[in-house]
């Protein structure tokens, strides 16, 4: 049977339709059509409006005894209000805000380092921030041992109730694991799938449940990595928990992780636990962030109040083609008590270089410019100072 071309239906349409608005007569007479006409009939139509989906990613999220120390006030209340001031609306605006929650919510007494338990609370300030995943994947996460995972996933579970935040890396039973680990979330009309796991855990649970995931797993990784081909997402996120601390070059087992991970499926990867920023490198086309280093915490040897917000940026053209853009950075600085002034402060560092009168000590505004200087010439990695606005339409 010849098929009839599309083009002669449109044609015989368009002619039943002048017909019947009585723009032609019995005796055959022929009408121009506007060219609005006919190239809103012909021509193909845009099916999307040009967008672009963010995603912020923060680096380690710790809570050191003098920061439970600095935030206590009267009873058992704790400020944390001063640690994301100047990037909280830079958290809320973004699409998909994430943070890795490098401590437990194990309960009194509130402990540092090397064991941490972070004042209840923490977590729904870090929610009312505007951050919507929690890795929970890292060495620390069993410091209170299988008790204090599991509480962490309570307060996990009943914020996820309340202000809708979403987790990986942790997971209480089978069933859980298996909804988180990939987590998947639908933004914009694209399914996202993120895998986070650590390198291992400073001890063990001493249970079966909960469990954390962890890279030496092959098994639970292909498994996640499966799961999004089966899922149909459309780009998968890889957070690994790795590296040596304190080097501001990426190791060889961490490259070859890397490898690894491209190989399994990850559209882009960016780690953490370092506690310093580490360089970025491209991988068969795939963008690896080593090391976010410390987004607040109170440390500070060298190079550790340096950190990384990276922002993730996936473009859909009119006609639905997506595409993850280059990997943008804004250098962020934690002052600690002090130094801007007497709270801890998390300072998104363009913005606030040439302003050092406003530093209560004028060494941690010196030290700031110093360890800037220093990181970027080390990494590489150029920053975008303010000049980054996020699309939240």
């Amino acid at each position: 049977m010849q098929k009839i071309p599309l083009s002669t239906y449109k044609h015989a349409i368009l002619s039943v339709l002048l017909i019947i608005l009585g723009c032609t007569n019995a005796s055959g007479q022929v009408l121009l059509i506007p060219d609005r006409w006919k190239s809103e009939w012909y021509e193909p139509q845009p099916l999307f409006n040009p967008d672009t989906l963010s995603i912020c990613i923060l680096g380690d999220v710790m809570m050191h005894g003098k920061q439970i120390e600095n935030t206590h006030r009267e009873g058992d209340v704790h400020d944390f209000s001063s640690f994301f001031r100047f990037i909280e609306e830079d958290i809320r605006n973004a699409d998909l805000s994430v943070a890795n929650m490098e401590f437990t919510l194990g309960g009194k007494p509130y402990t540092g380092y090397p064991s941490f338990s972070a004042p209840d609370g923490f977590e729904t300030y870090l929610a009312e921030c505007g951050f919507d995943i929690f890795l929970a994947a890292n060495n620390h996460i069993f410091d209170k041992a299988a008790y204090g995972a599991s509480r962490t996933l309570e307060k996990y579970r009943n914020l996820h109730l309340t202000h809708g935040v979403s987790f990986t890396g942790l997971a209480g039973s089978e069933e859980e694991l298996g909804r988180t680990t990939p987590l998947l979330l639908r933004r914009k009309g694209l399914k996202l799938a993120f895998i986070n796991f650590t390198y291992g855990t400073n001890q063990s649970s001493g249970k079966l449940w909960p469990q954390t995931n962890c890279l030496s797993e092959t098994l639970k990784l292909d498994s996640a990595f499966a799961k999004c081909d089966q899922s149909g997402a459309d780009y998968i996120i890889a957070l690994p928990h790795w590296g040596v601390e304190y080097k501001l070059r990426h190791s060889k087992i961490q490259e070859s992780t890397a490898q690894r991970l491209v190989g399994s499926g990850a559209d882009i990867v960016i780690g953490t636990h370092p506690h310093v920023i580490q360089d970025c490198q491209d991988i068969d086309g795939v963008q690896i962030a080593y090391s976010l280093g410390n987004a607040v915490s109170n440390m500070s040897a060298a190079n550790t109040q340096l950190g990384l917000m990276a922002i993730i940026r996936i473009a859909r053209d009119q006609y639905g083609h997506t595409r993850i853009l280059p990997l943008t950075f804004r250098y962020l600085w934690c002052s600690l008590p002090g130094g801007y002034d007497s709270s801890y402060t998390v300072i998104p560092v363009a913005e606030f270089l040439g302003r050092k009168d406003e530093w209560q000590g004028t060494w941690d505004y010196e030290k700031m410019v110093r360890t800037y200087e220093h990181v970027k010439k080390i990494t590489g990695i150029p920053d975008c100072g303010n000049e980054m606005e996020f699309n939240n339409e």
